[in-house]
């Protein structure tokens, strides 16, 4: 064999070898997202008991972090406190999860009635929101999760009723 085909070779055996690489790549089961991580955890409840993630499962829920200090989150909460029941025929849950200290978060809901789920997530839910696609770690910050569990969309900043019909349409749908 002279020089020219063992290149020629050798460049075959490399083209083979990459595209059996790359399909094992594409067909490899994929690692669990940060959603996985989410539906195993448990947050307490500002009355008292935990909130298991895990019992949300098997329904489209909107997950919104959010703390009593920030003016944009109190100003949608009644917003999401009406979605939750409009949409709660349809199987919607709204959980908030409070990225605050659980004493201003109780003294917060004992002066407003809010009728979604509340965990007290503390700093550690800036590094949860994080994992969910909010690199910045700003609130609020919403993410919603259709009935399989997988991420739908995000949102950082204040929602608007536009955000929460369009979420109702596509994961209803």
């Amino acid at each position: 064999m002279n020089r020219r085909h063992l290149l020629i070779s050798g460049a075959a055996v490399a083209a083979v070898g990459a595209g059996a690489g790359l399909a094992w790549w594409q067909q490899r089961p994929s690692a669990p997202g940060p959603e996985a991580a989410l539906w195993r955890m448990q947050f307490d409840a500002p009355a008292g008991g935990t909130l298991p993630m895990s019992s949300l499962q098997g329904k489209p829920l909107l997950l919104n972090f959010w703390a009593t200090w920030c003016a944009p989150c109190v100003k949608e909460m009644p917003m999401l406190d009406a979605f939750q029941r409009a949409q709660a025929a349809a199987g919607w849950q709204v959980v908030g999860l409070a990225v605050d200290g659980p004493t201003p978060v109780r003294e917060f809901l004992a002066a407003r009635s809010i009728g979604f789920k509340i965990g007290l997530a503390g700093m550690e839910g800036v590094e949860l929101s994080r994992s969910l696609g909010n690199a910045n770690g700003g609130l609020p910050f919403s993410v919603v999760f259709d009935r399989e569990g997988r991420v739908v969309d995000r949102k950082l900043g204040a929602l608007t009723e536009e955000n929460l019909a369009d979420w109702a349409k596509r994961v209803n749908a």
